[in-house]
């Protein structure tokens, strides 16, 4: 036993899980874009109208960050993930149960998606918050590679998936599949996972004082601060509002997450409408940004936390994502002017790998300037990303009918640059949190 632990680390056995999960609520998002082709027949709506759908999720994804940040600080990221998991499953299910028949048949589809989004809102601040407490500092880049290529993998394999279950059973089927997947997940989880290293029963003493002393680094607090689940602290709330490091990556997560929605919500579309592809090639072709973004993610991981060891934190965290989204810029630009479909998708693909460079650095710089309030503040950060989403939900097919689908790569590629540009603000060596006091049992914060 004690040789297995050293050869695998607890933290990194729950990690995967993690990847795991990850990719489980990239399937249940993203499977609607597939299946967005046959919905659009079956309820008689245009692409602008399906952006409305695709939108409601990402506004209930944004809305709920900061409450689902609250949540995985105060309840743990073992309960809120598996309450999440859940929940899911339900709207997910409840996708398939609208009728096209209904007068609102477009509104009840856009508030089932909504209520969507509200719950996977707890995916990512709850692996923060996980990352923060499980994870010494120069290991985070990595554990945040690790969950963020389950994006790449659940984006990836969700287009030939559900292809052929509606392929062979309609589009429904790819619903109540993905439904059930989640819910194996989410009790693989709850049954193997800790809120803590310390109350996880098969943590090594040497896995524990490793991890305990990287806190330690990072929190500039001992490690026996670090609340149990259910514990509460004050929310510095003033402090992380005015904090420069919070605007600035707030702002470039914005960015990213509207580049990263063209992929999501239109990629596979784009394929087949403009593209001209049929089904079965625009579902392989499909894969390629998402087999780009998993690879992106483990890459960029491990370069941030071997650049933070060997030039600093500062230069560590941020030059990976300052470079990849400039980067990106020109690949998104270079990819909308490919003549050929073939090119065009490998162009783009590699534009999605490349931004996926930068994910990890985002994730380990909220655990790095913000401690035991992560998930609050990674909440706030990933807030800005589902509204930039929200946005290129709308926006893309918009400005693709008015002005052309080259245009809105274009307008993809200048908030990119714009991404990138902000991260020259942020320090993440400048912890926006000076050891907060644990609340009263009956206090509520500000």
């Amino acid at each position: 036993m004690n040789k297995l632990r050293h050869k695998l680390p607890i933290r990194y056995l729950l990690v995967f899980w993690l990847f795991v999960l990850s990719a489980v609520a990239f399937l249940d998002r993203t499977n609607i874009s597939v299946a967005g082709v046959q919905i659009g027949r079956e309820f008689a709506i245009p692409n602008t109208r399906l952006g409305w759908v695709f939108s409601a999720f990402l506004i209930g994804y944004a809305a709920f960050q900061v409450p689902a940040g609250l949540m995985a600080g105060w309840l743990g990221p073992r309960r809120v993930l598996t309450l999440g998991v859940l929940w899911w499953g339900v709207f997910t299910v409840l996708t398939t149960v609208v009728s096209p028949r209904l007068g609102s048949a477009v509104l009840v589809l856009a508030l089932v998606r909504f209520a969507l989004g509200a719950g996977e809102a707890m995916m990512y601040p709850a692996t923060s918050q996980f990352v923060e407490r499980w994870f010494p500092i120069q290991e985070r880049g990595r554990a945040n590679g690790i969950i963020f290529a389950g994006v790449g993998i659940g984006s990836g394999l969700t287009p030939p998936l559900v292809t052929v279950l509606i392929l062979h059973y309609g589009w429904r089927a790819s619903f109540w599949f993905s439904a059930l997947i989640g819910a194996f997940a989410g009790a693989v989880w709850y049954l193997a996972a800790r809120d803590t290293p310390e109350q996880h029963p098969l943590v090594g003493e040497a896995e524990l004082s490793l991890i305990q002393q990287g806190r330690e680094a990072a929190n500039d607090s001992p490690a026996d601060k670090h609340p149990r689940s259910g514990d509460k602290r004050e929310v510095p709330w003033a402090t992380i509002l005015h904090s420069k490091e919070v605007f600035a990556l707030t702002a470039s997560y914005f960015a990213f997450g509207y580049v990263a929605w063209i992929y999501f919500a239109w990629f596979y579309i784009y394929l087949s409408q403009v593209r001209g592809l049929d089904l079965k090639t625009s579902a392989v072709y499909s894969m390629l940004p998402f087999i780009a973004m998993t690879l992106g993610c483990l890459l960029g991981g491990v370069a941030s936390d071997w650049l933070t060891r060997r030039y600093g934190l500062r230069l560590g965290r941020c030059l990976l994502p300052g470079i990849s989204l400039g980067l990106t810029a020109v690949l998104l630009v270079a990819g909308s002017q490919a003549r050929q479909a073939v090119t065009a998708s490998l162009i783009l693909a590699c534009g999605a790998g490349v931004l996926y460079v930068a994910q990890s650095g985002f994730w380990a710089a909220t655990a790095d300037i913000s401690g035991e309030h992560t998930g609050v503040v990674s909440g706030i950060m990933n807030m800005g990303a589902q509204v930039g989403g929200a946005c290129t939900a709308s926006l893309t097919p918009l400005i693709a009918a008015r002005i052309g689908w080259e245009m809105s790569f274009v307008a993809a590629a200048l908030l990119s640059v714009l991404g990138g540009l902000a991260w020259l603000i942020v320090d993440p060596t400048r912890s926006i949190v000076a050891s907060p006091q644990p609340m009263s049992p009956g206090g509520t914060g500000h």
